[in-house]
C-alpha cells in the first residue's frame, strides 16, 4: 500500500487569518461578550476550539444573517470568513455592537468587483450556491441587478444583446462546474466580461487532485458543511478515481474497506485543521505496517 499525502491541502491563508482575527479580538476586548455571526469557517473543530477561548458562535441554517444578528444584544460581533452584507454590518453598528470583519481578502475582492461594475451600469451574473453565506453576501449587494447562477438552467435568456454583463463567482466553486457555465455564458452573451474568481487556494488544491495518477482511493478530510471540501471530492469522482470518500476525522475512517487499495491519496478542505489530517495519515500508516507485516 502506498499513501500519498496530497500537497497543498488543509488551512488556506484566509482561514488562518480569520482564526487569528478572532483570537486577537478576544485579547483586545477582555470581559466583553464576543459572538461570531455564523460559523467563522465551516469546521466544527475550529468552532469548538474558539468556544474554549470564550468566543461563542451563533448559527442557524434556517435564519438569515440579519435574523441571527437580532439575537446578539451586546459586545462584539465577528463576521465570518465568507463575507457579510453591508446592511447587516450597518444594523450591527446601529445596535451598538462592536463589529469585526474576518472576511477572506479574496471574498472581499470579488465583492468590490461586483460593486465596481454595478456602479458602471452592468448587470451581474454570479455563479454560486444559493444557501452558501458567501453567495448570499454577494447577491445582497443588489438583489435586483445580480442574478444567481447555480446551474445552466438559471442562465437568463431575456437580456438584450447590448446589455452590459459582468460575470463572476463564489471563490470555492469547482473549476469543472464553472468552466461549463462560463462557456455557455460566453456563447449566449459574447459581450460579457468574465472574471473567474476561484481563489488560488481552492484552485491549487483542486489541481492537485486533477494531477493524481493511478490512485484507486481518495480520502477528503473536512467538515460536511465545507463547500471547498465537497468540491475536492467531486473533482476526484469526475476524474474517475474508483473510491472517493469524505470523512470528518480519523474516527470515521473504515480501515477494513481500504485493505484492497494499493494507492491511497489524502487531501483536505481549506478549513480542515492539520491535526485531523495527521490523525488520518497516522491511521493509514498503522494499516500499512499491519499489511506489510502480514505479507512478510
Amino acid at each position: 500500500m502506498e499513501i500519498i499525502n496530497v500537497i497543498p491541502r488543509g488551512f488556506c491563508k484566509g482561514v488562518v487569518r480569520a482564526i487569528e482575527i478572532a483570537k486577537q479580538t478576544a485579547k483586545a476586548y477582555p470581559g466583553q461578550k464576543i459572538t461570531i455571526l455564523g460559523e467563522l469557517v465551516h469546521n466544527r473543530f475550529v468552532v469548538e476550539s474558539l468556544k474554549n477561548e470564550g468566543i461563542e458562535t451563533i448559527e442557524d441554517k434556517s435564519l438569515s444573517r440579519m435574523d441571527l444578528l437580532e439575537r446578539i444584544t451586546e459586545g462584539v460581533v465577528i463576521f465570518s470568513a465568507h463575507g457579510i452584507a453591508d446592511d447587516v454590518v450597518a444594523r450591527a453598528k446601529a445596535k451598538g455592537l462592536i463589529t469585526v470583519n474576518a472576511a477572506c481578502d479574496d471574498v472581499l475582492h470579488t465583492q468590490e468587483l461586483i460593486k465596481t461594475y454595478l456602479a458602471q451600469g452592468f448587470r451581474i451574473l454570479y455563479i454560486g450556491q444559493r444557501n452558501h453565506p458567501e453567495s448570499q453576501a454577494a447577491i445582497s449587494i443588489d438583489p435586483l441587478r445580480i442574478v444567481l447562477i447555480e446551474t445552466l438552467d438559471d442562465l437568463p435568456k431575456s437580456f438584450e444583446q447590448e446589455t452590459r454583463i459582468f460575470v463572476t463567482n463564489q471563490t470555492t466553486m469547482s473549476q469543472y462546474d464553472i468552466r461549463q457555465i462560463l462557456s455557455s455564458i460566453g456563447d449566449t452573451y459574447p459581450q460579457a466580461i468574465i472574471s473567474d474568481e476561484i481563489c488560488s487556494a481552492t484552485r491549487t488544491r483542486q489541481e492537485a487532485i486533477m494531477n493524481l495518477e493511478n490512485v484507486d482511493c481518495l480520502l477528503v478530510v473536512g467538515d460536511v458543511r465545507s463547500n471547498n471540501t465537497a468540491m475536492l471530492a467531486k473533482i476526484g469522482l469526475t476524474k474517475g478515481i474508483p473510491h472517493v470518500e469524505r470523512i470528518e476525522s480519523a474516527d470515521e475512517l473504515d480501515l477494513s474497506s481500504l485493505r484492497g487499495s494499493e494507492r491511497i491519496a489524502v487531501t483536505a478542505g481549506a478549513s480542515t485543521p492539520y491535526f485531523l489530517i495527521k490523525q488520518v495519515l497516522d491511521s493509514l500508516e498503522t494499516l500499512k505496517r499491519s499489511l506489510d507485516s502480514a505479507v512478510r
